[in-house]
């Protein structure tokens, strides 16, 4: 159960925009930003810094930077945004077989050894306390220039505000993501509810 409700999507008419950036991004206006505007300016700032993060004219392709997104909320444990990335990822063209073989991402064809290091960063960064270490980032610059990490960075510092956003509010997860979930991530121990240390 939401520790806040979400509020309806008129509710804020000032927020037709954002709102609409977010339907083009998972199809759906998420119950995150709906809850969020009862303070408007702080989803107009979370839309603007996520059309600059997940720029689609930057170096790193906008469905990868999904999947980071995906792999920094697992190790955060925000099943919320586990389950929203992987929809995000799929609308921006990443293949289903892809999303679906990321339990196997370290030995699946369908991962380069480039996706893969930045995956283990997204998991490094995503982890707290942080585990970037320099070894990770030496085997990072071995495939992705410093554009491209700040990129990279970028999309997974972004989940990080919405991992603790999505898991303090306990938000409530849409049908979408649900069932996206139940595909893709139930094998690994998702079920959809706030995550609880264990």
């Amino acid at each position: 159960m939401p520790l806040l409700s979400p509020l309806p999507a008129d509710h804020s008419p000032e927020l037709a925009d954002d709102f609409a950036l977010f339907v083009r991004i998972l199809g759906f206006v998420p119950n995150s930003l709906l809850t969020m505007q009862r303070v408007p300016a702080m989803v107009s700032g979370f839309g603007t810094l996520t059309r600059a993060v997940m720029d689609p004219n930057g170096t790193v392709d906008p469905g990868f930077k999904r999947l980071l997104a995906h792999f920094c909320s697992r190790a955060a444990g925000c099943q919320y945004c586990e389950a929203h990335s992987l929809i995000a990822a799929e609308l921006h063209d990443v293949p289903h077989d892809k999303v679906l073989a990321l339990w196997e991402y370290q030995t699946s064809p369908l991962y380069s050894e480039a996706e893969r290091v930045a995956l283990d960063y997204a998991l490094a960064a995503g982890s707290v306390p942080n585990a970037v270490d320099e070894p990770l980032m030496a085997r990072l610059r071995q495939h992705w220039d410093e554009t491209q990490i700040v990129e990279i960075t970028g999309a997974i510092a972004l989940y990080g505000f919405l991992n603790r956003w999505n898991d303090s509010m306990a938000t409530e997860i849409e049908a979408p993501a649900q069932a996206m979930g139940e595909e893709a991530l139930a094998k690994g121990g998702w079920t959809g509810g706030k995550h609880r240390p264990k």
